[in-house]
């Protein structure tokens, strides 16, 4: 399952996980997975999806590497704390990852 986010905030960083709870109980095989593609500007707004109750799989920023420079540039070191620590930990990818994920 796979769900779109413009930007992140509280009634939306909940909603994946409660379509993703109705599709579980209404399953027949395997668990399904489920992430999020988004294009959030603050990797602490991401941070609520990709570390949240630990629902989703990975989530995944349309620009990943464009919003690293971009946080690099405006020199916020809390910002690129949490994004480095999102990367790190395999949380959040940049959506060209995603094709080579979901053939695996």
């Amino acid at each position: 399952m796979v769900f779109c986010v413009g930007d992140v905030s509280a009634e939306v960083g909940s909603r994946p996980v409660s379509e993703y709870h109705c599709l579980i109980r209404n399953r027949k095989g395997r668990l399904p997975h489920i992430l999020a593609v988004t294009a959030e500007p603050l990797p602490t707004r991401i941070a609520s999806l990709a570390l949240g109750t630990g629902d989703l799989d990975c989530v995944y920023h349309f620009a990943l590497y464009e919003l690293e420079q971009a946080i690099k540039e405006v020199d916020n070191e809390d910002q690129m704390d949490m994004l480095q620590t999102l990367i790190q930990g395999r949380r959040l990818r940049d959506i060209s990852d995603l094709p080579f994920d979901l053939a695996t």
